[in-house]
């Protein structure tokens, strides 16, 4: 495992930090776990998309997850469809 420059480093917590901080319970789930759980395996451009998605509206990123609104163009693909199964949301009882 290679370690994370410290800009890297920093990317990463505020990035985690949005994704958890969202306003409602519901996004921050969806959106945190589903952070949490793949953003090891995403490359630099990958990360760019979800940095630019997560600017988004909740309602807006949730309505696309769950298939109740049209995915704007720039974020379709590998990312939203890993997004759109939401087996990765692990609510705590």
């Amino acid at each position: 495992m290679t370690e994370l420059s410290p800009q890297a480093a920093a990317r990463l917590a505020k990035l985690k930090f949005r994704a958890w901080h969202r306003g409602t319970r519901e996004a921050d789930y969806m959106i945190g776990c589903y952070f949490d759980r793949f953003h090891a395996e995403w490359s630099g451009s990958d990360l760019d998309l979800f940095e630019k998605m997560i600017e988004e509206e909740d309602v807006d990123i949730m309505a696309w997850a769950l298939g109740t609104l049209s995915i704007p163009e720039e974020y379709r693909g590998p990312l939203m469809d890993r997004m759109m199964k939401l087996d990765y949301v692990d609510i705590p009882r």
